[in-house]
């Protein structure tokens, strides 16, 4: 459960994508309407709690495949409520002074990552619109923290199926500002898949969010592959997210498309 006082703008009347997902993965920064939603959610999509735990799995492979590779600074986008394995806890694992900056627009996860990073002087969160890019690169606790000259892990891990309209246009603002050496991870969810019943359940997901605070995008693996821009594909390029890096692996595949790129 959540404890408060909460901003004056939070609405608690539609669920919240991110708190949807902290329920998912077992959390506690959920509300009632979030975790009703959650109920109708798995019922058209009884596989989505599944998925929710292979998007916090692929995190976490992410971020220590970067960290092996020399990466030492972090952007988070709509990194959402804190639970376990948050990006920072991952990365300081192996090198405590790795600097992480969380991005998030809703007030509940800002609030909630707030307190879990008090104290830590490498790690901060900011209230953004990922959408809007240039806004949360100079933000002061993006910009403050993170060397843009110097590579940064941009991860957009769940978080851009919430946003609507060209979001490659957004991208492409971000790959541009990031240093050669920089890494893209992204998934996102898709109904452009083999399995017919995958599709659409994925499909149903999305209904099941038309009316929140959070509606759902589903594209395609080409609008996805479009989101890297010239950036070069690392791994086995763009796959299933419990395929990632390690193709052919998956038990059940999860309707969700994941990719990591690196800038040249």
């Amino acid at each position: 459960m959540v404890d408060g006082p909460w901003p004056d703008e939070l609405d608690l009347s539609r669920p919240n994508g991110a708190r949807v997902y902290d329920y998912l993965l077992g959390g506690a920064h959920n509300f009632q309407v979030d975790r009703d939603h959650a109920a109708r959610l798995l019922a058209a999509n009884p596989e989505q709690q599944v998925g929710a735990r292979a998007n916090r799995a692929f995190l976490r492979r992410v971020v220590e495949w970067c960290v092996e590779r020399g990466i030492t600074q972090f952007l988070d986008l709509g990194s959402g409520v804190p639970t376990v394995g948050n990006v920072h806890e991952i990365a300081h694992a192996h090198d405590p002074s790795i600097r992480v900056a969380y991005v998030d627009s809703d007030p509940i996860a800002v609030a909630h990552s707030a307190q879990v990073i008090a104290g830590l002087d490498t790690v901060t969160v900011t209230r953004a619109d990922l959408t809007r890019p240039d806004v949360v690169l100079d933000a002061d606790g993006v910009a403050g923290l993170l060397d843009l000259d110097r590579p940064v892990a941009l991860l957009a891990i769940a978080c851009l199926h919430f946003t609507g309209g060209d979001a490659e246009r957004f991208m492409s603002v971000f790959r541009e500002r990031l240093a050669p050496g920089s890494v893209l991870a992204i998934s996102h969810g898709s109904d452009d898949v083999e399995d017919a019943d995958h599709a659409a359940r994925m499909r149903a997901v999305v209904e099941s969010f038309r009316d929140t605070a959070s509606p759902v995008t589903l594209r395609s693996r080409a609008e996805i592959r479009a989101l890297l821009g010239d950036f070069t594909l690392a791994g086995p390029g763009i796959v299933d997210i419990t395929e990632w890096p390690v193709p052919g692996q998956a038990p059940r595949p999860a309707a969700t498309w994941a990719a990591v790129a690196v800038k040249g």
